[in-house]
């Protein structure tokens, strides 16, 4: 199947999944603010397709992250039946579909931070394996202060569902928590395929960790080495 194809059945996979989330919601005030993330992030994965060009594994990882969240907003995250079984399995106290959820957030959108960071910042050997997961508790902070904003602007019913917190204090930190665990998990993944399929891979991590001699400080001595090089540039061209 080419890529092409295979890119169209995903998206209408996710567009089927999106139109039953869409009717008849259990609450239409936080399904529209669970769905601002759609009516973003989808035309925007959609416009930079052509330019970053993500593998299938990527493409297929968002698709089903995004399933998953149009899922909870169907429900509210609250009250997925799913969630429900899932407490009754780990004995929790509450509905766990969030959880999952942000759990996914790392496991399954790791990968693909991994994907575009390598692409543009050229990062070898340890770093893409790690920074990785830095940037993707970076874009959970970013998503759980967005969520604080929003649910701060809207009436305390709606605003109560979108947080989905069910009474715990701490939930924006546990589900920070489940998305680091999700990304660190994937990245041991990933690193554990990729040793099996590239004997070089431990090599690549250690010449990466290592700082050649001739790689000096960058603080006040680059600054140093920059002002040196506009005054020469300044000299050669009078």
């Amino acid at each position: 199947m080419s890529k092409r194809r295979y890119l169209a059945l995903l998206f209408a996979a996710f567009a089927l999944v999106w139109a039953w989330a869409a009717v008849h919601p259990l609450y239409r005030a936080d399904w529209l603010l669970e769905n601002y993330l759609v009516f973003l992030f989808v035309p925007l994965i959609l416009l930079l397709g052509r330019w970053l060009r993500l593998s299938q594994i990527s493409y297929t990882l968002i698709t089903l992250f995004m399933i998953l969240h149009v899922i909870g907003s169907h429900y509210t995250y609250a009250e997925v039946p799913f969630g429900y079984t899932l407490q009754r399995w780990f004995g929790a106290d509450r509905n766990m579909y969030d959880r999952l959820v942000h759990f996914s957030f790392g496991f399954l959108l790791a990968y693909p931070v991994r994907e575009v960071f390598i692409r543009v910042s050229k990062a070898r050997g340890f770093w893409n394996y790690y920074f990785p997961i830095e940037l993707t508790l970076a874009f959970s902070a970013v998503y759980e202060i967005l969520e604080w904003a929003a649910a701060a602007n809207v009436s305390p019913s709606a605003g109560l569902a979108f947080l989905g917190s069910q009474g715990d204090i701490w939930d924006t930190q546990k589900d920070m928590l489940m998305a680091g665990i999700g990304a660190v998990l994937a990245m041991l993944v990933t690193f554990v395929i990729a040793n099996i399929v590239d004997r070089d891979t431990w090599a690549s991590v250690r010449e990466s960790l290592r700082i050649r001699d001739d790689e000096g400080p960058i603080g006040e001595d680059q600054i140093a080495a920059w002002w040196r090089r506009r005054q020469n540039a300044a000299h050669a061209s009078d």
